[in-house]
């Protein structure tokens, strides 16, 4: 964010003289019939959000669970390792300009999301499958963090630890807003967009084996601003993307009739690197 910051104020410090010099040599990297790709990471934040977990003999609501995301530690393994580049928080994105300075673009947000495990949450529902948290509970506070003697979790563990895996198509505008040089070039970036959500969850409730495998369990949609540095083909982009997400058919254990719905805000600060081509 910091690197996004600086952007900012170099473009505003720099002499009214720039427009005139960016109209004298306009180079083509946002010109239409131009394409870009490129690969990069991520940091994720989330609004809190009501959980629905549903199931034979059971249905309850935890509200205003909060959650959090969970970057790989900072090194050459795993963030810059081929054979292990999906680990991290990822993005990786193709695009093509269909008019000047205006793009589309596919692409997949890698995020993660982890629902905090130390908590205490109302509860509102019955729980009656044979087990210590049988009963009916009415907007009752209730501890997440239940484990047994081995220090496993009883009760709930909840991540789409494998993906928040949000596949989505952008439009977005360019306005380059100052040339160093002729390709040295500081521009900025306004758009949005809208996809669908196919996380692999892992979900730990009530002592069931988890569903281990990617499903499509909503969609969701996002504004976004940002900053990009190019040098002739090569660029290194930074930007913020405010977004909601629902997931009304999240699969949480190896039984079908075990299910999840949440929805909620997120805000997604990327950093990628890539080339126009």
């Amino acid at each position: 964010m910091l690197i996004t910051l600086g952007l900012v104020f170099v473009s505003l410090v720099m002499s009214p003289s720039s427009k005139a010099e960016e109209t004298e040599s306009e180079p083509g990297i946002h010109d239409k019939g131009s394409f870009f790709a490129y690969w990069g990471w991520n940091r994720g934040y989330y609004s809190t959000s009501d959980l629905t977990l549903e199931g034979d003999n059971y249905k309850f609501e935890l509200n205003d669970i909060s959650a959090s995301d969970r970057p790989s530690t900072i090194g050459i393994d795993p963030y810059l390792n081929p054979f292990d580049m999906t680990r991290p928080q990822t993005n990786f994105r193709v695009g093509y300009f269909f008019a000047d300075n205006y793009s589309v673009s596919f692409g997949v947000d890698h995020m993660k999301y982890i629902m905090d495990q130390e908590q205490t949450a109302e509860i509102t529902g019955q729980i009656n499958v044979g087990s210590e948290f049988d009963g009916t509970y009415n907007n009752e506070p209730f501890y997440l963090g239940h484990k047994d003697e081995e220090g496993d979790v009883t009760f709930l563990a909840f991540e789409h630890s494998d993906g928040l895996n949000y596949l989505n198509a952008e439009v977005t505008r360019f306005d380059q807003l100052h040339h160093f040089s002729e390709n040295l070039i500081v521009s900025s970036l306004l758009g949005g967009g809208i996809g669908v959500m196919l996380p692999k969850t892992n979900a730990t409730l009530l002592n069931n084996e988890r569903h281990d495998d990617f499903h499509f369990s909503g969609w969701g949609t996002h504004i976004k601003g940002g900053l990009e540095l190019s040098y002739k083909s090569f660029f290194f982009r930074s930007e913020v993307k405010l977004g909601y997400i629902d997931m009304p058919d999240i699969r949480t254990t190896e039984f079908e009739a075990d299910s999840a719905s949440q929805h909620f805000r997120f805000t997604e600060w990327t950093f990628v690197l890539g080339s126009y081509f």
